[in-house]
């Protein structure tokens, strides 16, 4: 090993390498508990049970489903074969060979794990403890010397470092590996915790000694973006660094990392393109269905952050490679890039918050309701206020309880007053009532105040009111000279999206409706609808198949009432929701927003509504001393007429990695690219 490295840290490092394998395994079982895969043999290889978050279980199915794909498409390809072999190497607590026997798809076939020696201890003695996983061993072999921890015809279960090649060598030769036999290589995130030399030093000389073989790699990407940083330095702080991410940051560099090692051919995939490309709808379907979920936007972002690779050696085993561009219901697209990247900087303002509202009461005074921090959810209500020395957050005393709002709207009148409407407080429990709220700005608010007053009026409103919902919009427009809300999109304990509009008529407080032609937007939740010329400009959003959307359409005044015109943008945009957006003298001017790719992440687009032309811009955040996530945030002009957008709020639960949170507002200039 380096000789820069102790051997005492070096225990450590392996120590703390080995603990994610329980945490792992712990996690695995949950999901298994709920219903996302059937595996009754993890639960023989924890000592306590935990149900993990649903956005967890999520992740470790898919990460279950890819290697399981491959597994059996490895399994389907040699079946044929005298004689197969599948080789995990740091396979922790898998319980691979026990799924795989109980489900009678090894005949013919060897699984031969390799771990730490004291992993395989440790496992060995579960498995012999155990009546359940004993059983499912057949006929011993000799009794088990040197690393062989368990050794029966069809298991092999060795105690070795996978970074000692030589040993790892000998000790699979001395426990009856077939170097030539058709054999699937297994590595679950396991190179990237050794340092790349090493990692390198297994795919080169795996490659080598097995000239029939076809490599199934997991593992992180992307460590460059605000997720990526954070999923990096929880690694860090657990002391088990990713070390390949560093040489390898994407799915290209880890493709061709393998073809420089050796490896006749590779595919990699992101688990985004995999999970909606290689499984099944009706299979999203049911997965999706398990438990109430709201977390589109991080399991997007994980998804997008782990890979499954095959690498394959010989004609045979290309026959089991994934397909090197699996049908995708999201369409791809060549977006245009801005070059100049726009300047941001952040507002010395202790101020966070996931799933807030925000509207501009005045310039320079915007009213915040909602969400949730650190401090858990709760009726919270501010306003931020921009004075000679900038901006500062007041608190605000409402009249009334507003409720606990998460992804709730608030729409300004033209009548005066701002209209909050619906939201939620769980995935289960959407906020029910509606409100108009009135800031008393009856006396000036001085530098030294630090609470205001907000008048709240339930509002009752007659007609037929649509569906209680959340992530949806609510727009003013106006038709025949009298102004209504238009709500549309969202959804809620039922729907995965809603479709179809709603008319307010801001006078009456009546739920009216008003005649729409032209053929009505998919259902979607999480877009954004700005008011433009007595209409609504809707863009992006995520579709009742959990599909981001990249469309621009106008509901248009008409004579009768309104009309839908969707609007071809060229180049499309790259498709995207969670973001915000603004129309500035024509121009549609997106933030934010999460998107199946990392690329430009954070960014944005414009769209020039008269040209119908886009250009997609990144944001320069190297002023920002923490990760900026640009999702769950809300955003305003600071003056109508533009250039400066003001970024409040954002952030999300990083799959295991924690929660962050956006710490204070930013401003984004946008000079450079409105002119």
């Amino acid at each position: 090993m380096p000789p820069t490295n102790t051997k005492k840290q070096k225990q450590g490092r392996d120590t703390a390498v080995q603990g994610t394998n329980d945490s792992s395994v712990v996690s695995k079982v949950s999901a298994a508990a709920q219903g996302y895969f059937q595996d009754v043999f993890l639960q023989h290889f924890v000592c306590k049970v935990a149900r993990r978050a649903p956005l967890i279980n999520r992740g470790y199915y898919v990460r279950w489903r890819a290697v399981d794909h491959c597994v059996r498409r490895f399994l389907h390809i040699t079946e044929n074969c005298p004689k197969r072999q599948i080789l995990s190497l740091g396979a922790g607590f898998d319980s691979l060979y026990f799924r795989l026997c109980a489900g009678e798809a090894l005949d013919r076939a060897v699984v031969f794990e390799v771990d730490f020696p004291d992993v395989t201890r440790r496992k060995a003695a579960l498995i012999n403890s155990n009546i359940t996983l004993r059983g499912m061993l057949d006929s011993y072999l000799p009794s088990p010397t040197g690393p062989v921890c368990v050794s029966s015809a069809q298991y092999r279960l060795l105690g070795v470092d996978v970074r000692e090649e030589s040993q790892v060598e000998e000790a699979l030769s001395a426990a009856g590996m077939d170097w030539v036999a058709p054999t699937l290589i297994l590595s679950e995130v396991v190179l990237t915790y050794m340092e790349t030399q090493w990692s390198d030093t297994v795919i080169s000389w795996t490659a080598k000694l097995l000239p029939q073989s076809l490599f199934v790699m997991y593992e992180q990407i992307h460590p460059h973006d605000p997720f990526g940083r954070i999923m990096q330095d929880h690694f860090l702080k657990l002391n088990s660094t990713l070390h390949a991410l560093r040489q390898y940051p994407d799915t290209a560099a880890q493709r061709h990392r393998f073809l420089d090692k050796g490896w006749e051919q590779c595919v990699c995939l992101d688990m985004n393109l995999f999970y909606l490309g290689l499984v099944p709808e009706e299979e999203r379907s049911r997965v999706e269905s398990l438990e109430p979920f709201d977390e589109y936007e991080e399991w997007h972002q994980k998804c997008s952050h782990y890979f499954i690779l095959t690498a394959s050696q010989g004609s045979l085993m290309a026959q089991a490679l994934l397909p090197h561009a699996p049908v995708s219901p999201v369409p791809s697209t060549c977006p245009s890039w801005s070059p100049t990247a726009l300047s941001v900087q952040t507002v010395p303002v202790c101020l966070e918050g996931l799933g807030m509202a925000s509207s501009l009461v005045s310039p320079g005074q915007v009213l915040l309701t909602g969400g949730c921090s650190r401090g858990g959810r709760g009726p919270v209500t501010r306003i931020l206020l921009r004075g000679q020395e900038g901006w500062r957050a007041v608190s605000v005393e409402p009249a009334l309880d507003l409720g606990v709002r998460l992804y709730h709207t608030v729409t300004t009148l033209p009548g005066g007053g701002i209209m909050v409407y619906g939201g939620r407080s769980s995935p289960l429990n959407p906020t029910r009532g509606l409100f108009r709220v009135i800031l008393d700005l009856g006396s000036p608010l001085d530098e030294e105040q630090d609470t205001a007053k907000l008048w709240v009026d339930q509002m009752v409103c007659t007609g037929d009111p649509p569906l209680a919902r959340w992530r949806h919009t609510a727009t003013v427009v106006s038709h025949k000279g009298k102004d209504f809300v238009f709500v549309f999109g969202g959804k809620n304990e039922s729907e995965a999206a809603l479709g179809g509009g709603y008319f307010l008529s801001v006078d009456q407080q009546h739920w009216t409706e008003i005649p729409v032609e032209g053929a009505a937007p998919t259902a979607r939740h999480s877009h954004s609808a700005c008011s433009h010329q007595g209409g609504v400009v809707v863009f992006g959003g995520l579709d009742g198949r959990g599909v981001p959307l990249g469309d621009t359409v106008v509901l248009r005044p008409s004579e009768r009432g309104f009309c839908w015109d969707r609007i071809e943008v060229q180049p499309p945009p790259v498709p995207r929701y969670s973001h915000t957006a603004h129309v500035i003298g024509g121009r549609l001017v997106v933030v934010g927003g999460v998107w199946l790719h990392s690329d430009g992440v954070p960014g944005g687009v414009i769209i020039n509504l008269t040209t119908c032309s886009s250009v997609e811009f990144r944001l320069d955040t190297t002023s920002v001393p923490w990760p900026l996530m640009l999702h769950s945030f809300c955003s305003e002009l600071t003056d109508p007429e533009g250039p400066e957008l003001l970024l409040m709020g954002g952030g999300g639960n990083c799959f295991s990695f924690g929660t962050h949170f956006n710490l204070q507002p930013i401003t984004v200039d946008l000079t450079p690219v409105l002119g």
